[in-house]
């Protein structure tokens, strides 16, 4: 469902620039992490996914044994 639909705004955390965007000023896709429904989970982005891809490589690890 797009924000349009909702009526709610959602964020997106451009890679590049470190920066949090709105669709408002949404940069190339290349660069941006999400939608994530509030500013602050955009502007975790970058922990989240680190600690998804440890999980994720824990998950490997033990698979492989």
């Amino acid at each position: 469902m797009s924000e349009y639909s909702t009526g709610r705004t959602q964020y997106w955390y451009n890679t590049e620039t470190g920066q949090v965007e709105t669709s408002k000023e949404k940069s190339s896709w290349t660069h941006l992490l999400g939608p994530y429904p509030t500013r602050e989970a955009a502007e975790h982005a970058l922990e989240n996914a680190e600690r998804r891809n440890e999980a994720w490589d824990a998950e490997d690890e033990d698979w492989r044994r």
